[in-house]
């Protein structure tokens, strides 16, 4: 009786998740070349830091949806941000069960040396492509977005 053929294999290599992912490690490891080793932030700290920047003062479940990270990262990061005076937590004065978390100057001033250093590394990283390539590159980073998110919903 003849065998049925195998199905087709995957090669880790050209799978979408995979290259993505070790994409998206190898250029994290480059920014982070530059907020871990020069100025002593992890990850997860560099990124309240941003997101604070970026959004103002608030709450940590905010920051955990902006940062795509984990409450307890996110807790453990604040509370060493606190520590080092970059981050103040203080509480919301339209709900007193709430804490809204923002930048001491200290932590301003910080991210304030590093946006340029990041921003560098950026178009470095990005100076081979033209701005249509650039344009078509943002395009296509959004599709895969949605369509991953959309994907997730499903279930």
């Amino acid at each position: 009786m003849p065998q049925a053929p195998a199905p087709e294999g995957l090669a880790l290599n050209s799978f979408l998740p995979y290259r993505l992912t070790i994409l998206a490690d190898q250029v994290s490891r480059t920014a982070a070349q530059i907020y871990a080793d020069r100025f002593d932030l992890t990850r997860p700290e560099w990124r309240i830091i941003a997101s604070l920047s970026e959004l103002g003062p608030v709450s940590a479940t905010e920051i955990c949806a902006h940062s795509a990270q984990d409450k307890m990262t996110v807790s453990r990061a604040v509370a060493s941000l606190e520590t080092r005076l970059l981050v103040h937590r203080h509480d919301d004065p339209h709900d007193r069960r709430n804490k809204i978390l923002d930048l001491t100057p200290a932590g301003r001033a910080l991210y304030g040396k590093i946006v340029p250093l990041i921003l560098a590394r950026e178009a470095y990283l990005l100076e081979s492509f033209s701005p249509e390539e650039r344009a078509t590159l943002n395009r296509l980073l959004e599709a895969l977005l949605l369509r991953a998110r959309g994907l997730e919903q499903r279930g």
